[in-house]
């Protein structure tokens, strides 16, 4: 089963991350990590952010990444041994929807910028907090593909651009905007939220973290634009990036919670 309406290569993932580091660096405070503890990454890819995460569990602790692509966890577990940290963390292939793993099994879980290529983010977050224990964080930051905007005289283009690859080029381009409703409705407590606003002044970078190759064409293909409004845009665009004022922002946010205790009724 494929999660990914359009997977994205290693070189896409090391672009975008050194973008959101801050955000992520704020993603492994929320787990309220200690030594020792047992912690999961869901989504883990090539093991950007497990190895992270065993600097923060001790030599006791241990780290699990889990993804649905097998070529991520080959790379992801080629990494981990490569940096010595083999004993200690681990990815394995697996259907994200059905967890590989023990009611309350971990301190701590996170998933990143994954529910954007979900079908069933509902069922997603449930088996997070499934396998997490009682008191522990569940954390979740993706990116609102809708809050994408790119400073262009044609902002009519642009805004057509933007919808399309928030709704055609991704299976769920809204899901940082939904986090807060998902997480209120599924029964976390101490709910707290961070939202992060990135901005890339490069036309270059702009392009291939909104992949925009990709987009224009499905959107030409789609009748979205037409050959005269794209010629027009993509002018546009190398004229505002030759000036070196090129100028494009988006929010990523995050949510999370913790795993009630169950209710024991007194008779």
């Amino acid at each position: 089963m494929r999660y990914y309406k359009n997977a994205v290569d290693t070189g896409y993932v090391q672009t975008s991350t050194r973008l959101i580091q801050q955000a992520k660096q704020r993603s492994y405070a929320a787990m309220h990590i200690e030594p020792g503890q047992k912690v999961l990454d869901v989504g883990c890819g090539p093991a950007i952010d497990t190895v992270s995460l065993a600097m923060m569990v001790g030599t006791t602790g241990q780290v699990v990444g889990v993804d649905a692509d097998p070529a991520q966890v080959a790379e992801a577990n080629q990494r981990a041994a490569q940096l010595g940290l083999g004993s200690k963390v681990r990815h394995q292939q697996s259907d994200i929807y059905i967890l590989p793993f023990a009611d309350n099994e971990f301190d701590a879980v996170r998933c990143e910028r994954l529910f954007q290529n979900l079908d069933y983010p509902e069922r997603m977050l449930q088996e997070m907090i499934r396998v997490t224990r009682p008191g522990g964080w569940v954390v979740i930051m993706d990116t609102d593909w809708g809050s994408i905007s790119i400073d262009t005289p044609e902002v009519e283009i642009e805004r057509r651009l933007i919808r399309f690859h928030a709704e055609h080029n991704l299976r769920n381009g809204y899901a940082g905007r939904q986090l807060y409703r998902l997480i209120k409705r599924s029964g976390l407590t101490d709910i707290a939220i961070d939202v992060f606003p990135t901005f890339i002044a490069s036309l270059a970078i702009g392009r291939q973290v909104v992949r925009l190759d990709e987009t224009e064409k499905a959107a030409l293909a789609a009748g979205i634009i037409n050959e005269i409004e794209l010629s027009r845009w993509r002018a546009a665009l190398e004229q505002l990036d030759s000036e070196g004022v090129f100028f494009l922002n988006g929010n990523m946010v995050m949510v999370y919670g913790i795993k009630p205790y169950p209710v024991t009724s007194h008779h």
